[in-house]
């Protein structure tokens, strides 16, 4: 809800200023989202008056006018090439010396040899308008001379509230300065209605056939009316600074009832409707042509307005084209106040893909008891704009919606909130906004108001308490419960404490959509049958991902379009096979791009790899040791891809993004990913102490020429079987082929260590254990010792 300032404060002027009153609306539940002002500041800009205009002698499109800028009977003369200058016209002129937006200063000028002594300026160029199509001309009734800031009051500021759903009754000025009247305790001056006597006869009749979803229409026949007249300025900038357009007199003055009143209207073209009026759901195989251009083939729980050819307006949402009042044609109009029930409402506008302001206020609760009042308020202003004579007001009704009254117990209050409030005082609390109070017993009866939806239970009105009340005034009290030291389970780690781990290695955290576009699942899932949406949010958000790699890729993407030329990235989520829980395991995923090590003199530009992602994982994963077997994914290019096998269970994978969706999502290089069960990292073994050995420890060197396809781990997993215990590592140091070595072959060479905590190894315990080590390799991979 975005409003005025200025119009507000004719309702209600409580003694704040601007930054208290935003504090005041977003402390009592009404955030305060911007709050900015009407017009960016500019000075010296008057209203004058176009007296003279002369084409320039030198430019065809110039023109040289004389001004009267209220200086005591002296004229300007200003330079202007403006399409829309004329003798007679009032316009915004900044004087020599002016600061105009954007450190724009206005100095004599000489234009093709013609002296000026000022500029006539634009909206855009005030900054009060996007659009320009010249001058911004002012009514006639303007006074010369006025300071121009003054005269459009744009010592103003906009406010947006970003209004929760159940707040409807503050989608209107209105509702907002009943709100802040109850806040504050200052007066709140409603806008007065009248009742317009009728002075003609033609009425229209209306017809409820859907009296459940539209339990109260009203609508009058206005004839006469003058639909080009023009519509108030006052009523044009209050529009324009709550984020509508002007459109036409009779567009706005419905407009301008939705912010003031809250009651959205429409008018339709009295001469194109035909019979009764009707309220209706839509029949099979009917369509309507909307304001937006737009044909819809209507649906069987849609609720239309219709007469007697069909449906006129799509209820609550829209209107409809044919009877849509025109400039120039228009000579009757049909005046609509209606109000319809939110559930039949809501939803529709999430599934045609467009909404109105309407829907977003009917959706949500609109006052039934508000539509006649709403109806007059509108009826006087169509007579005072465009003229017209009005007809007697034809409404239908049914049951509205009941207000049973919510029992408050004061004692409840005092339980939640922990403050103490009288019962009196609650009661002056809650008439203050508008709600009838009844004491009965130790509790309060509550009747919530008709615009009042958000009130149903006892929770509803301790709400209010604490609204009005001021959370800030509510005491903070140290908790008096006693605080046990719970036990920790030494066998698991916090989902944190991993996440931490991989901070300190240079990653950063990611949240993405866990509805994602089908197409990801196919290409990194190669998952033919997702988890659909019943109800998607966006078409390209249609099913639940199964895997976090395409919430990586896109974040990737995003990162490189942005110039960031190193990212490392990581998501902890849960991924979804199925509807099921056990379906719904939460995973771990890492990402890294480009250099191994941030851009430095020290360290030569190198690419990240399989194996720096295969060394974040071993850290994740320490103290454990997992196995990596090739494997082939989806996802990853087929032969730099790994299996992470840990105690014998698959706990993910790791590789290199597979060149075709490097190619499909335009990546300049291939990142390298890892996607784990989180469940495996969270688990640990137990601390087990050991004893640092005093002695020396022993290296020994030992290469191998082995076929290129013998893996790594086949021969680590020899070594195992030699079960030697004074061997306490075994690590790779170098992979040769070249000279020396057969081809089709390679030489793995490898430090062992052996130490004893008890005793120092002779050259004998030495000898054996290496000899087992090598026995071992050559008897499972036939491995040949190089020497």
């Amino acid at each position: 809800m975005k409003f005025s300032e200025q119009w507000l404060r004719e309702l209600v002027n409580p003694s704040l200023d601007n930054a208290q009153l935003a504090e005041l609306l977003t402390m009592a539940g009404l955030e305060v989202e911007e709050n900015d002002p009407a017009a960016p500041a500019f000075n010296k800009v008057v209203v004058a008056q176009v007296v003279e205009v002369r084409k320039h002698e030198n430019a065809e499109k110039l023109n040289v006018c004389k001004v009267d800028a209220g200086l005591g009977g002296d004229l300007l003369q200003i330079v202007c090439g403006a399409p829309n200058v004329a003798p007679g016209v009032k316009v915004p002129c900044a004087l020599v010396g002016a600061q105009l937006p954007g450190d724009f200063q206005i100095k004599e000028a000489k234009l093709r040899g013609v002296e000026s002594f000022g500029m006539l300026c634009s909206a855009r160029e005030l900054g009060v308008s996007e659009e320009s199509d010249g001058l911004l001309l002012l009514p006639a009734d303007a006074p010369v001379g006025q300071d121009f800031r003054e005269y459009y009051a744009l010592d103003d500021r906009i406010l947006t509230l970003k209004l929760t759903p159940n707040r409807a009754d503050c989608l209107s000025l209105s509702g907002i300065a009943r709100e802040v009247a109850a806040l504050t305790g200052a007066d709140y001056k409603p806008v007065a209605i009248a009742t317009v006597s009728p002075q003609i006869d033609d009425r229209r009749d209306i017809k409820l056939d859907a009296a459940d979803a539209c339990p109260r229409y009203a609508g009058r026949v206005v004839r006469g009316v003058n639909a080009a007249a023009p519509t108030p300025v006052w009523m044009k900038r209050r529009l324009e600074r709550s984020g509508i357009r002007s459109i036409s007199a009779l567009v706005d003055i419905t407009n301008y009832i939705l912010l003031e009143q809250g009651q959205p209207m429409h008018a339709f073209d009295h001469a194109k409707l035909s019979g009764t009026v009707s309220v209706r759901f839509a029949a099979a195989g009917e369509q309507l042509e909307l304001l937006n251009g737009k044909t819809l083939a209507l649906e069987p729980d849609m609720l239309v307005i219709a007469d007697a050819n069909g449906p006129v307006a799509l209820a609550g949402i829209m209107g409809g084209q044919p009877t849509s009042v025109q400039i120039g044609e228009t000579q009757d109009v049909f005046l609509e106040s209606a109000y319809f029930a939110p559930n039949v409402i809501a939803g529709k506008s999430r599934r045609l893909g467009f909404g109105s302001d309407s829907s977003h206020r009917f959706e949500r609760g609109v006052d039934f008891g508000h539509c006649r009042d709403a109806l007059e308020r509108a009826t006087e202003l169509v007579l005072s704009i465009c003229g017209g004579q009005a007809g007697p007001v034809s409404e239908a009704l049914a049951t509205l919606p009941a207000r049973p009254a919510v029992a408050l117990r004061p004692a409840r209050v005092t339980k939640v909130l922990g403050i103490e409030l009288p019962v009196t005082t609650l009661q002056a609390m809650f008439e203050k906004l508008g709600l009838t109070v009844v004491a009965s017993g130790e509790a309060l009866h509550v009747t919530p108001p008709s615009y009042r939806f958000d009130i149903a239970i006892e929770e509803d009105l301790i709400e209010e308490v604490a609204r009005l009340y001021g959370y800030d005034n509510v005491p903070t009290r140290a908790p008096t419960a006693p605080q046990a030291m719970l036990a920790q389970d030494g066998r698991r780690r916090e989902a944190l404490a991993i996440k931490q781990l991989l901070a300190s290695r240079d990653y950063q955290e990611i949240v993405s959509y866990a509805f994602v576009e089908s197409q990801w699942e196919a290409d990194f899932a190669a998952n033919a049958q997702p988890v659909k949406l019943i109800n998607p949010i966006a078409s390209q958000m249609s099913v639940m991902r199964s895997t976090l790699i395409g919430g990586l890729i896109h974040t990737l993407a995003g990162n490189l379009n942005r110039k960031h030329e190193r990212v490392r990235l990581f998501e902890v989520a849960r991924v979804f096979h199925g509807t099921q829980a056990e379906q719904q395991p939460e995973m771990i995923a890492g990402l890294a791009y480009g250099a191994r090590v941030a851009e430095q003199w020290g360290a030569k530009a190198e690419r990240v790899d399989f194996y720096d992602i295969k060394a974040d994982v071993e850290a994740l994963l320490a103290p454990r040791h997992a196995r990596f077997e090739k494997a082939e994914h989806p996802a990853f290019h087929p032969g730099r891809c790994a299996r992470v096998i840990l105690d014998g269970r698959d706990i993910g994978v790791l590789g290199e993004l597979h060149p075709q969706w490097v190619q499909r999502y335009d990546l300049p290089a291939a990142p390298v990913l890892f996607e784990l069960n989180l469940s495996a990292l969270t688990a640990r073994d137990l601390v087990k102490s050991q004893p640092v050995s005093k002695l020396q420890p022993v290296r020994r060197d030992l290469a191998f020429v082995v076929d290129d396809a013998v893996q790594y781990q086949q021969i680590l997993d020899a070594f195992a079987t030699a079960k030697q215990p004074c061997v306490k590592t075994i690590e790779c140091f170098d992979v040769y082929r070249g000279a020396g070595v057969p081809e089709g072959k390679k030489s793995l060479a490898f430090k062992v260590i052996l130490q004893d905590t008890q005793k120092n190894l002779s050259d004998a315990d030495i000898d054996s254990a290496v000899s087992q080590l090598i026995v071992a390799v050559q008897q499972r991979v036939q491995a040949e010792l190089r020497s």
